[in-house]
């Protein structure tokens, strides 16, 4: 049970880091229209977060990293407000119809956003279910509920708040990189190297970091399910030239 919950998380994460981060948020990547799918419909029933609203976050938080505006910098906020309660810091941000206007103007709504991934809470129903009908009610309910815990309050927090707060630099922002962290997160955890280079889709930066999605990426990559979107656009300039 404990094994599947940690699984569970795992996929979340990655879903988070490789299509609402690394593709969606920052277009460092295209992704083939089924694999995009995937793992909108993985996040839909793990996490149930709306993709406009992660990315216009995300988004401002970049646009205002530690400075007034940040919706979850631990050094305004303080650091056991971020890193135990990085959620509610999110729920606010996301009532404010002015970060998601500003921030997301480029995420159209399709025919399954506006039928079935908006609906976050009826994904997370069916993830529940899914997970009572393998597991049993009862360590299904469990499995559930340590997911939920270890998704929001310990691995999705330690990016914005550990990550901001201790830990050491390559480059001169004022994130920062914590191994551990990043093993746990699918890379998430290089944080000050992200910030940097925020348009890669690569965040380890030098001998002895670790990004597992990277691993992933580059597979796709290889199996032509994904591009790097930047070297796409840079190739069609020269053309253009």
């Amino acid at each position: 049970m404990f094994v599947i919950s940690m699984f569970v998380s795992q996929i979340a994460v990655f879903a988070t880091t490789i299509y609402l981060h690394r593709t969606a948020t920052h277009s460092s990547l295209k992704l083939n229209r089924a694999v995009a799918w995937s793992f909108r419909f993985v996040l839909w029933l793990t996490t149930g977060m709306s993709r406009r609203e992660w990315v216009a976050i995300h988004r401002k938080h970049h646009a205002f990293t530690d400075e007034e505006g940040d919706p979850h910098s631990p050094q305004l906020k303080g650091f056991w407000s971020v890193q135990f309660g990085n959620v509610f810091h999110y729920i606010k941000e996301a009532r404010n119809q002015e970060t998601i206007k500003l921030y997301s103007k480029d995420i159209k709504d399709d025919w399954w956003e506006r039928y079935f991934f908006q609906h976050g809470l009826l994904g997370l129903m069916t993830g529940i279910i899914v997970l009572c009908y393998v597991l049993g009610i009862g360590w299904g309910l469990l499995a559930a509920g340590i997911h939920a815990v270890t998704y929001v309050f310990v691995l999705s927090s330690s990016v914005n708040g550990l990550c901001h707060y201790v830990g050491y630099k390559n480059f001169d922002n004022t994130a920062t990189n914590i191994r551990l962290v990043a093993f746990v997160t699918a890379g998430e955890g290089l944080h000050n190297n992200h910030h940097e280079h925020r348009h890669s889709p690569k965040f380890s930066a030098r001998r002895g970091e670790f990004d597992p999605a990277w691993l992933v990426i580059k597979l796709m990559i290889v199996l032509g399910l994904a591009k790097r979107k930047r070297i796409i656009e840079e190739i069609e300039a020269i053309k253009k030239n």
